[in-house]
């Protein structure tokens, strides 16, 4: 990407207020989704109760994305609409304050709060892609820079959260989800409060039919969709994995830490990686990495030092693979698509995906014990580069996709 491309794009001021949403998002995801398992253990649930408290956040992905999306799509007010669901959310945690909360009342909380929250980074991606998208040319290497922003933030808190848990146990889970939520109602009043472009009349409303009729659109999403499948493996039940094969809180937190630390440098190199080879084919390369990963997962978790390395793998079955998605969906969705393309990417990727992969794990879990779930991530991995390699074949002819 020339220089001058680069000089014609937004500025860092316009970018810093996306970095700190980034920031303090994934800092609130960073201590919620690998420690909230343990809490709910610690409360005495057993583990298809578990498996199903924390698929909440998938369930929500299911429909609050797109509802949300398409709202912005038609108002242009993304930066309010995250105002609004941050601030509902910070409300909505106090319910995790009750003490020896049924089952039921935490998942009533948890559906409520995830239905605000899963709806925030799909707006904040669909803005921040706008904003780095030049002469309908996605510039990665500032979206790099923001999104890296996320992973510090996501790092330092289940770096800090470990720590504090081992020592102190975990009661103290409901006031950090406060104080982070705190820190994303703050940060979303640091944005521009601007609207990408006029509100859509009913003639001006954009259909996403005649996109998702597309083959490559259709294969794009199966790979999405086996991919994310695989990766719910370690956002449900990674930390339980590890609990029961003896591992401290600490260390944990350790595992997590390292694969923030390479998602952030595969961020901040990735423009000089991603011209090597087309999109489609990066899919295909993240897909093999994930099979790889899975299956030693299960098969050798019981050795730090290959868990250590196979964390070192998250540059490409996570970094790698969001850049590339985010990009193709920016492709394959422009302008007042875009909204909705990105909240399609979160209803199949990280929605259906991951009710069917947190329920079906915690009962695989259940009868063969929890390093089947990584078996069958390894074969969803599978599946996720052969359909991505279909896409590769039929996308080789287009440009823009390289």
């Amino acid at each position: 990407m020339s220089d001058a491309r680069r000089s014609a794009g937004p500025s860092l001021r316009q970018l810093l207020p996306f970095g700190a949403l980034s920031a303090s998002y994934f800092a609130h995801i960073g201590f919620f989704n690998p420690y909230l398992p343990l809490w709910l253990k610690e409360l005495g649930l057993p583990l298809v109760a578990i498996s199903l408290l924390t698929s909440a956040q998938s369930a929500t992905r299911l429909f609050a994305p797109y509802a949300w999306g398409a709202l912005s799509d038609r108002l242009g007010e993304r930066v309010r609409l995250m105002r609004y669901s941050a601030s509902v959310a910070l409300v909505l945690s106090l319910g995790l304050w009750r003490d020896s909360p049924s089952v039921l009342w935490l998942a009533g909380v948890l559906l409520l709060m995830f239905s605000h929250t899963s709806a925030m980074m799909p707006m904040s991606e669909a803005a921040m892609a706008h904003l780095v998208s030049q002469g309908g040319q996605f510039d990665a290497r500032r979206y790099g820079r923001v999104r890296l922003c996320g992973s510090l933030g996501f790092l330092l808190t289940v770096f800090l959260a470990g720590s504090w848990f081992e020592q102190r146990g975990m009661h103290d889970f409901p006031a950090w989800t406060l104080l982070t939520l705190l820190a994303v109602v703050g940060s979303t009043w640091c944005l521009p409060d601007q609207r990408e472009a006029k509100p859509m009349t009913h003639h001006e409303h954009l259909s996403v039919g005649p996109v998702l009729r597309q083959p490559e659109v259709r294969w794009f999403f199966l790979s999405l969709f086996f991919h994310v499948l695989a990766h719910v493996s370690l956002y449900v039940f990674f930390s339980l994995y590890l609990d029961s094969l003896g591992y401290s809180k600490a260390v944990i937190g350790l595992l997590w830490a390292v694969s923030v630390i390479v998602e952030v440098g595969w961020f901040f190199t990735q423009s000089r990686w991603l011209p090597a080879l087309p999109l489609t084919a990066w899919l295909a390369v993240c897909g093999a990495a994930m099979a790889l990963r899975m299956g030693l997962t299960a098969w050798g978790a019981g050795s730090l030092w290959l868990l250590l390395a196979l964390q070192c793998l998250h540059a490409l079955t996570f970094a790698a693979h969001h850049t590339v998605c985010i990009a193709l969906i920016s492709h394959y969705f422009p302008a007042r698509l875009r909204g909705r393309g990105q909240a399609l990417f979160t209803v199949i990727g990280y929605g259906v995906s991951g009710v069917l992969g947190g329920l079906g794990g915690g009962y695989l879990a259940k009868g063969w014990g929890l390093a089947s779930v990584y078996w069958a991530a390894g074969g969803a991995a599978l599946l996720a580069t052969a359909c991505a390699l279909r896409l590769w074949h039929l996308a080789r002819p287009r440009a823009g996709l390289t």
